[in-house]
């Protein structure tokens, strides 16, 4: 294969991913589904022409991470931190937190009673299923507006970084023992300190560069403190909600007066615009080749199976229940479009291939978990459509 039919490939998936917007906004089905469905077919057509190309995990893992990185970015640099938002903020994040735990719990017992796993290992696979992704989730609600939209975007994000938490607690090796909260607690910690130092270094240099290659260079910086914390276990997701909160929050948040001779907010807000603006074009190309190469790596074949689709089914049903409980008897809000908008995605991905293979679970694999992607998102679709012509039954 030349290098010009790679270049006409590429091209044409952006092309394409376009399109699928486009067509999102004017059909509420997600971009995200067209796209895996289009890495299915590409595979499917690549089989019946004898052209095989073989996708290695690191490389979906590799645009998976730096796709995470930009999409928590993109959504964190469009929330504002106002005292008015702050109810917000505290009902999206017990909501992330309540409804992922007892998700994990509910199929982790699942997985326990149906396989005969050790505990450990079932809750470490159920992370994955449970968790909400704030890269298929906070694209599809750009059509939404108002606090739905930024409950949402918060929620997603929220559940990303409690996701990972609650991973990488399970993942010590003494997770059942009274020390691995004490580890834990180290790790919170740490991730806070070195939250707030990165945050403060990024805004700095965001500030100080006068070169015409700024952001990119700013994007390098970020995706190394995001590596070297996430290689010390930390949850990394942190400092780029951090950064980008306090990139669009600067006038509110760095009001002293030594923060403000260092850090310059007033260059800070002259600056996100083009900010924005690069960082969603980055997401949006990141997006198109991880969820394309993630469903040319699916093999078709092994998803016509009616026990496979039950499973799934099984997994969609408990987590759904779980959010229509909490929705309608805890948080006493609406229902449409948030109970049907907790799709899985990216991150689910990016823990799946992060479990060791002493700990995995056999009925939890690739497929398992394409299936379950492909059901939340069909729910995301039915959400999105009801949303449209729904009453709000509450605020937040």
């Amino acid at each position: 294969m030349g290098p010009y039919t790679i270049l006409i490939g590429l091209s044409l998936a952006v092309l394409l991913s376009y399109v699928f917007d486009l067509a999102a906004r004017a059909t509420k089905v997600p971009s995200v589904l067209l796209l895996l469905l289009s890495g299915i077919a590409l595979s499917q057509a690549a089989t019946y022409w004898g052209v095989a190309v073989a996708v290695p995990p690191v490389m979906l893992q590799l645009f998976g991470i730096v796709g995470l990185i930009l999409i928590v970015l993109e959504g964190s640099l469009d929330l504002r931190l106002t005292r008015d938002k702050a109810p917000l903020i505290r009902r999206s994040f017990l909501a992330a937190v309540l409804i992922m735990g007892v998700q994990v719990a509910a199929i982790a017992a699942l997985l326990h009673f149906y396989v005969g796993a050790r505990w450990q290992s079932c809750l470490l696979n159920a992370v994955p299923l449970a968790v909400v992704s704030s890269a298929v989730a906070i694209p599809s609600v750009a059509g939404l507006g108002g606090a739905k939209q930024e409950f949402i975007i918060y929620e997603s994000t929220f559940s990303d970084i409690v996701g990972i938490m609650l991973f990488n607690f399970i993942l010590q090796d003494d997770f059942a023992q009274g020390w691995s909260i004490v580890t834990f607690g180290r790790d919170v910690l740490a991730v806070a300190v070195v939250a707030v130092l990165s945050t403060a270094l990024l805004a700095w240099l965001l500030g100080r560069l006068r070169s015409h290659v700024k952001f990119f260079l700013l994007f390098a910086f970020l995706v190394l403190i995001y590596s070297i914390a996430k290689k010390l276990h930390l949850s990394s997701l942190v400092l780029v909600l951090a950064f980008g909160l306090a990139v669009n929050n600067a006038d509110q948040l760095l009001k002293h007066p030594l923060l403000r001779r260092f850090l310059h907010p007033e260059q800070l807000a002259g600056e996100l615009h083009q900010l924005k603006s690069i960082t969603a074009e980055s997401a949006f190309l990141i997006r198109t080749f991880f969820f394309l190469l993630f469903g040319y790596s699916i093999t078709l074949s092994n998803l016509v199976s009616v026990s496979l689709l039950l499973q799934g089914a099984l997994i969609v049903g408990v987590l759904t229940l779980v959010r229509y409980v909490y929705l309608r008897y805890v948080a006493k809000t609406d229902l449409i479009p948030e109970l049907f908008i907790a799709p899985k995605g990216l991150i689910s991905v990016l823990l799946f291939y992060s479990i060791p293979s002493r700990l995995l679970i056999g009925e939890v694999s690739e497929n398992m978990l394409f299936v379950v992607i492909l059901l939340t998102g069909l729910l995301m679709m039915v959400g999105l459509q009801l949303a449209r012509k729904a009453p709000e039954l509450g605020e937040y």
